[in-house]
């Protein structure tokens, strides 16, 4: 692209030395040719003002012209006889100027010449001849055409260098931007394009920019959906499994309820997976299966009592009458306080207690244990070592905020997590 650029401009500049240079040329050297005759010209009429004295009263003239090298005037009869100066024993052209009566050109292929006519009551009596070497006027052309040409080269260099300062400015950042896709393309999201002041580059480097951008934010929410996706199905297929062992295990065990109970928990993964594939797609869920919340949180009973008396804890859960015909949305407050139950059964300790309360137009849910929160962001799910963090609790405050809510650690020790979920209407 340098290399084009270079070309390009330089042969621009050629051309339009050619188109100017030409003519110009061509114009300088008549502009000689044509100063030199007038030179030629003056040269003449001046030895014929000294010499028309003589030549009227009919004597020879004895006046040396007075002019520099090359230049060589001389007199002539009308019948073309050299009768003084410096030229040719004759005059070629001296019946046709005698004629004429009136200045002459009379240009040979080494000389150029001018004939003035001496006149005498309207009668030609003499003919001064004026001439100089063309080499002369070749040589002034030649020195003006050589200081044009240095001007050419001047220009030609300084389009050279112009155009090798632009091209640098111009392809450098296309260069940038290249490498950038290269980058891009290789799997570096967090690459970025310089500015480079020109509008149009820049604009295809913010549409990269906002490309990678978009890029990251993707594989981010895939990457997040597979680790969301392994931590919240864990605990309900490592459930169904228990069930069907037990049954397996228990030869009177009422398979009707084995298989209804197993049918309830593959419904909970089908609503867990359409939940983290819209988090993940940043589109907020449909929800078109709002219910009470006394039916929700008996099914939490349900579903979680058993998992913590096995750990020989208790599940007290205490929903206020004015909350408890609400209707809210169902899906997300199950995903929601199945990241903190597990939370709470796996690093809690002592008694778990739910409360539901009215919060205003707002459903507040205490989620309360008797362990304690160490850490300085338990919603980081980069920072695994404190209790409590890492992709769970994140999950569930993104799922809380896609719908419009907020979940909080209210108290660290004894330990205290709050949900606020909008009801609906």
């Amino acid at each position: 692209m340098r290399r084009r650029i270079v070309l390009t401009t330089v042969l621009a500049a050629l051309v339009a030395i050619g188109l100017f240079g030409v003519p110009l040329a061509v114009a300088v050297a008549r502009y000689f040719v044509t100063a030199e005759r007038a030179e030629l010209e003056r040269a003449a009429d001046s030895y014929a003002l000294d010499v028309s004295a003589d030549i009227l009263r009919h004597r020879t003239p004895d006046r040396t012209p007075a002019t520099e090298d090359p230049t060589f005037v001389a007199v002539y009869s009308p019948a073309g006889t050299l009768l003084a100066g410096a030229g040719p024993p004759t005059l070629a052209d001296a019946g046709e100027a005698t004629a004429a009566g009136e200045v002459l050109s009379a240009d040979t292929s080494g000389e150029l010449v001018v004939v003035v006519p001496i006149s005498d009551d309207g009668s030609v009596v003499a003919l001064v001849r004026a001439a100089t070497a063309r080499t002369e006027v070749y040589q002034h052309t030649g020195v003006t055409w050589l200081g044009m040409a240095g001007l050419a080269v001047v220009a030609l260099l300084s389009a050279y260098l112009v155009a090798r300062r632009q091209a640098r400015r111009l392809a450098r950042p296309l260069e940038q931007l290249s490498a950038t896709a290269h980058d891009l393309g290789d799997g570096d999201f967090s690459i970025r394009a310089d500015r480079a002041g020109i509008p149009e580059i820049d604009s295809v480097g913010e549409s990269l920019d906002s490309t990678a951008e978009r890029l990251d934010d993707l594989l981010a929410r895939e990457r997040a959906f597979s680790a969301d996706a392994s931590h919240q199905l864990r605990t309900p297929l490592a459930g169904l499994r228990l069930q069907l062992e037990a049954a397996l295990e228990n030869p009177k065990a009422n398979l009707r309820d084995v298989v209804e109970a197993g049918v309830a928990t593959t419904g909970r993964l089908d609503r867990t997976v359409t939940d983290l594939l819209a988090l993940a797609r940043d589109t907020p869920p449909v929800r078109d299966d709002a219910t009470d919340l006394a039916g929700e949180f008996a099914a939490i009973e349900t579903e979680w009592a058993p998992a913590l008396a096995d750990h020989d804890r208790d599940l007290v859960l205490k929903v206020e009458p004015v909350v408890a015909g609400a209707r809210l949305s169902g899906p997300v407050l199950r995903q929601i306080m199945t990241v903190l139950l597990d939370n709470a059964l796996r690093h809690g300790a002592g008694i778990v207690t739910v409360t539901a309360r009215d919060a205003g137009d707002v459903l507040a849910v205490d989620v309360a244990d008797e362990g304690e929160v160490t850490g300085t962001d338990v919603f980081d799910r980069r920072s695994p070592g404190a209790r409590g963090t890492g992709i769970g609790l994140a999950l569930a405050r993104r799922l809380a905020e896609a719908e419009g809510g907020r979940l909080r650690l209210t108290r660290p020790a004894p330990a205290l997590f709050t949900l606020l979920l909008p009801l609906e209407p």
